[in-house]
């Protein structure tokens, strides 16, 4: 706790908020996971100060003060190019699951009953003394996540803390879940629902980073939770084979959840994801579908399937799909992609264009993209080939299909 304290940018904030008769200590995240040894990215602080009073503390210390929520109590200050959330203690009067009335208050005991688990209710003075109201350095040393309070208290003033609850225990917890905190998350399933999908995305894809994320989401496809979060059913032995291969966040989504381009399609719904991460689902389906066609997967086959879908691409569904009965690479083919991932390696491109058709008299139009996909066709059959000869091949190929009349058109 004392490196933390320590940190030029933390000395500069306190100092600035020292104000007689008022207390700003370290809260939360920051705190737990120094104690935890781990890395620390966001500080956050809590005060008994005023919102426009910490503004105006910061500004007289020379620092950037942003009022990002001060109607809710929090201001944002920028030191050294550091960004710190300064929030008022706050005092709950009603909630509804999303959206909660509060008042300021001067009691950090109070304060710390209103977050959701113990240990993200830790805090630490600018004398370095620990806070624990909650109990949450017991359940820190027991790695154990665990709501404060009534769980199904917790879970009415938001939502969201289900989804909290499993990935923090992916993240912090050992073991099975805390009983009482997992029984209430499944009692208020039916709230999910009411969740914006942004909150929901978030927080699955977070999750499915954490280092226990295949118990967590075995756990949720036990309880019946996943189907309320994805719209279907989960593929765990996938998604450990994901994790084991180091995928992303969306590689991984897609090893629990996509097998075909509905899935994409259901998942983009479900959970608003942005067109890069639809489209990265969609070449996943994809690639599924062509690696499971063949019996055998060759060394020609394999360059065809990597200009098609991408080696990177290729090599992460391959990864996901390991260990089932197709595809079945030969070593040929394993070596051909471990060759297409190479920094220096070049990617097989298809050496005709429109203008090579046209050149040679096809009037641009319909046959033109007729005679090119036929051309790649046989392109990709052939393994891809990038050579004079092969060029020529090709494009007899493509003036052929080009001359053809098309079914129906008699």
């Amino acid at each position: 706790m004392a490196r933390l304290r320590r940190r030029p940018e933390v000395v500069t904030i306190l100092a600035a908020l020292d104000v007689p008769g008022e207390e700003t200590r370290l809260v939360g995240g920051c705190v737990r996971d120094v104690l935890l040894g781990r890395a620390v990215s966001d500080i956050d602080l809590a005060t008994t100060l005023p919102p426009q009073a910490t503004r105006d503390r910061a500004t007289d210390a020379g620092l950037r003060a942003i009022p990002t929520g001060i109607a809710h109590g929090t201001v944002t200050v920028l030191v050294a190019g550091e960004t710190f959330e300064v929030t008022t203690l706050r005092e709950d009067i009603e909630t509804d699951g999303r959206h909660a009335v509060v008042r300021f208050g001067r009691d950090f005991a109070r304060d710390a009953e209103r977050r959701d688990f113990t240990i993200n209710a830790l805090s630490a003075g600018a004398d370095g003394r620990l806070h624990d109201t909650t109990g949450g350095l017991a359940d820190l040393a027991a790695r154990r996540v665990r709501f404060i309070g009534e769980p199904a208290t917790r879970i009415r003033e938001d939502a969201l803390r289900i989804l909290r609850f499993f990935r923090f225990h992916a993240r912090y917890g050992s073991g099975e879940p805390d009983r009482a905190g997992l029984a209430a998350c499944i009692a208020a399933r039916d709230a999910l629902d009411g969740l914006s999908r942004e909150r929901v995305r978030g927080e699955v894809l977070k999750l499915l980073m954490a280092p226990g994320a295949l118990a967590a989401a075995g756990i949720l496809s036990r309880t019946g939770l996943l189907p309320r979060l994805t719209g279907g059913i989960g593929d765990l032995g996938r998604l450990g084979r994901g994790i084991a291969a180091e995928a992303t966040a969306i590689e991984r989504l897609a090893a629990l959840s996509v097998a075909s381009a509905a899935d994409a399609d259901r998942l983009r719904d479900a959970l608003r994801l942005s067109n890069p991460e639809h489209a990265r689902l969609l070449a996943h389906a994809r690639a599924v579908a062509a690696l499971r066609d063949p019996a055998t997967i060759g060394a020609q086959a394999l360059r065809g399937l990597a200009a098609e879908h991408g080696a990177p691409i290729l090599a992460a569904t391959i990864a996901i799909l390991a260990g089932e009965p197709r595809p079945h690479l030969t070593p040929e083919a394993g070596a051909m992609l471990e060759n297409l991932l190479r920094p220096d390696a070049v990617a097989p491109v298809f050496p005709l264009a429109g203008a090579d058709l046209v050149a040679r008299g096809v009037s641009p139009g319909p046959r033109i993209g007729r005679a090119l996909a036929a051309a790649r066709a046989g392109w990709l059959a052939l393994g891809c080939p990038m050579d004079a000869d092969a060029r020529k091949t090709l494009l007899a190929l493509a003036l052929d299909a080009a001359n053809e009349e098309p079914a129906g058109s008699a």
